[in-house]
């Protein structure tokens, strides 16, 4: 199989870096779903992508959380297909789904006209995703989100058949409309729900990382993305909640402590659907602290006064722990105050 028409849906940090790389491969045409400034942008001057240079700190991080810019970057233009219309760009072999979390439910409902019958969706997004237990996690396989996809629209409108998940190790930030400012990290893991490993993913590894993205092959997505998850959970809603930066959170021994118990509540409900973590919560908060002090995408998204994806990083790991069984009294009342907050800064769909 290959991917000759790749199309970026949400061309904002994470999702322009993803197409810019894949852009300067033979044969990729790349098109782009963007609406307002960054659609002006990209039909102005295309997508913008400025890279760290190879000795830029640190080689994991969280998808969206911005650092310092590195002092020299090399700036990269690729120009786009760009349309506010799906329709105007037609089927494609490739559609990277690069929103966060509250944008999807818009997006599926006009994603149709670029997913045609062998039509791969790879969804590059932070947190659970609406396909999670497709054909995973055993007596609770192909159990539905409602946190995540309340009426069932996303499923039905992105068949599950054409959906490979993608978790990003890597951050990226905007400089502005349609221009990037990659931070550190390289990473993309990818899999077939199912763990098949089937020609189309193989495929799409080998692309990927001819794209010179550290890309790895994942046998069981759901377990990469809930690691991911693991760290993502806690010190996102925290500092959207404190406004204090990443090094600060764990540095407060009464604060870490809280976020380690919300995180043994999710190992625990991990084990239960078979994607069990050996860490415990202060191996993972050491690999938080190598990144330094950072900002959250999620206290970023509070600052900018948009939408946060509470329901994706936190109300589903409530949910499924409701599924299996697992009481979650310190995630519950992680999610209460999050959603609380949001709701008061018109950030979260009122009660």
């Amino acid at each position: 199989m290959t991917f000759s028409k790749v199309c970026i849906y949400g061309a904002g940090a994470i999702g322009g870096w993803i197409g810019a790389r894949l852009a300067q491969q033979p044969g990729v045409k790349l098109s782009v779903v963007a609406r307002g400034a960054t659609l002006a942008a990209l039909q102005q001057h295309g997508l913008r992508l400025h890279m760290a240079t190879p000795n830029a700190a640190g080689a994991v991080g969280a998808a969206g959380n911005a650092s310092a810019s590195p002092a020299n970057t090399l700036p990269l233009c690729v120009p786009v297909k760009a349309s506010a219309q799906p329709a105007d760009l037609g089927v494609q072999d490739l559609v990277v789904i690069a929103v966060k979390a509250p944008a999807l439910a818009e997006v599926a409902q006009h994603i149709a006209p670029l997913i045609g019958p062998h039509t791969v969706v790879l969804t590059a997004m932070n947190g659970v995703p609406w396909w999670f237990l497709q054909g995973f996690g055993g007596a609770y396989a192909n159990t539905p989100l409602a946190s995540v996809d309340p009426q069932g629209r996303i499923a039905q409108n992105i068949p599950a058949q054409h959906i490979i998940g993608c978790v990003v190790h890597a951050s990226c930030s905007l400089r502005g409309p349609a221009e990037v400012q990659h931070h550190f990290g390289n990473g993309l893991i990818v899999g077939e729900p199912s763990g098949e490993v089937s020609p189309r993913v193989q495929a799409l590894h080998a692309l990927l990382q001819s794209a010179g993205f550290d890309a790895t092959l994942s046998p069981q997505i759901q377990k990469d993305t809930w690691y991911k998850l693991w760290g993502n959970m806690t010190v996102n809603p925290v500092s959207a909640l404190t406004g204090a930066t990443t090094d600060k959170i764990l540095n407060d021994p009464l604060v870490r402590g809280f976020i380690s118990q919300v995180m043994l509540e999710a190992k625990a409900i991990g084990a239960a659907i078979g994607i069990p973590i050996d860490q415990q919560p202060e191996d993972r908060h050491a690999v938080t602290r190598k990144l330094g002090a950072f900002k959250t995408s999620m206290l970023q998204d509070v600052e900018a006064k948009r939408a946060v994806e509470l329901d994706a990083l936190v109300g589903a790991v409530r949910e499924l722990g409701q599924i299996v069984g697992v009481a979650t009294p310190f995630t519950d009342a992680l999610l209460g105050l999050a959603r609380l907050q949001a709701q008061e800064l018109g950030l979260y769909p009122a009660a």
